[in-house]
């Protein structure tokens, strides 16, 4: 299984999930650029699809890999879904946990990809108080959900995190998906789909997974107690209960 985390994680954020799959899986879990170990030298180039395939096809050719398991949390669902779309004959199962990449809070892209002023957007990785003003007058019209505004406030509290917010947007910006393509390719080659949301997740919700949901011929969906930034340990606890 490759394993894809989520935005602000790094690979061993996955360790909950990974020792409950452990019989069933050897899980490879990235830490995704500007993440963990892992750099892109590329500055503010966009990383492309082509990239990331090639990136996948030189791991998996390393380690004799010739099937595979996706899993992505959260910005990861991005990664998981792209490398479903370059390797969809390599793809045995997707398991998703609250994905980006198909429908997310609007409020959650302009936390982690916001979609304007670009040059202003950068000026806050050394003037925070542009972002945090912005964000509190948005707080004042009882837009933002209290949940999200957290969520926001702390991937930007500190240089470093308000870097990575940045480049994050700038280098995985092309990792847009046509969905009804890609319900095509997950029917037509088979391939076994779960999701997990969380009830209290405010960032990624179960309308907005219907996007993608609609075009499979079959799925299985699973909505459990869990916030957003708890849904990988929540998960791992949903699982080993229902193994039992």
């Amino acid at each position: 299984m490759l394993a894809f985390h989520g935005f602000g994680q790094k690979g061993s954020d996955f360790r909950p999930l990974t020792d409950v799959l452990a019989n069933e899986y050897t899980v490879y879990c990235f830490d995704l650029f500007y993440h963990g170990r892992s750099y892109w030298n590329n500055k503010d180039e966009a990383m492309t699809k082509n990239f990331w395939a090639d990136f996948i096809n030189y791991f998996i050719e390393q380690h004799n890999i010739s099937t595979f398991s996706l899993c992505g949390f959260s910005l990861g669902g991005k990664f998981a879904l792209s490398t479903l779309e370059s390797f969809p004959e390599k793809t045995e199962k997707l398991i998703l946990l609250a994905p980006d990449g198909i429908k997310t809070s609007m409020w959650y892209s302009l936390a982690t990809y916001p979609v304007a002023f670009k040059g202003y957007f950068k000026s806050m990785i050394v003037k925070p108080h542009r972002f945090f003003n912005l964000l509190n007058t948005i707080n004042k019209t009882g837009w933002l959900e209290k949940g999200i505004s957290k969520f926001a406030a702390t991937q930007m509290n500190t240089t470093k995190k308000r870097r990575r917010v940045y480049f994050a947007w700038v280098v995985f910006k092309e990792l847009k998906f046509k969905l009804h393509k890609l319900g095509k390719l997950i029917n037509d080659h088979g391939i076994e789909v779960t999701m997990y949301l969380g009830t209290y997740d405010k960032i990624i919700t179960e309308k907005g997974m219907q996007k993608l949901l609609k075009h499979l011929n079959d799925y299985k969906l699973h909505v459990i107690k869990s916030g957003h930034n708890q849904l990988i340990e929540n998960t791992a606890r949903h699982i080993t209960r229902n193994k039992a």
